[in-house]
């Protein structure tokens, strides 16, 4: 004999399996729907900003995925090593001990 709470949970098993499927219904309808009008008005893709990736990519997220960006020159540097910053991410450790003994980050602008 199969329990009450054994028997809602493969009912509800059951409800999200149809629930999934219709999702899936309504989200291929849709692509349909969307496809047929960009074909009558004649709308492409690059005119809507989107890209060929998957569903919810980003163009900045598929711009990261190709690998990495170009290199950005340094904007700050280390008067007593050479070593350099460009201003993105982290600040380096030279910079931020400098900066905590009072030093103005305009000092090592390039």
């Amino acid at each position: 004999m199969i329990s009450q709470k054994a028997a809602l949970e493969k009912q509800a098993a059951e409800l999200h399996d149809q629930i999934e499927t219709a999702r899936q219904g309504e989200h291929t309808e849709a692509v349909a729907q969307i496809k047929a009008l960009m074909e009558k008005h004649g709308v492409t893709m690059a005119e809507l900003g989107g890209t060929k990736g998957k569903p919810g990519r980003t163009p900045r997220a598929a711009k990261a995925a190709n690998g990495p960006g170009r290199k950005v020159a340094p904007k700050y540097r280390n008067p007593a090593t050479g070593d350099t910053w460009s201003g993105r991410g982290l600040q380096p450790n030279w910079l931020k001990a400098a900066l905590a003994s009072g030093k103005k980050i305009d000092e090592f602008a390039l």
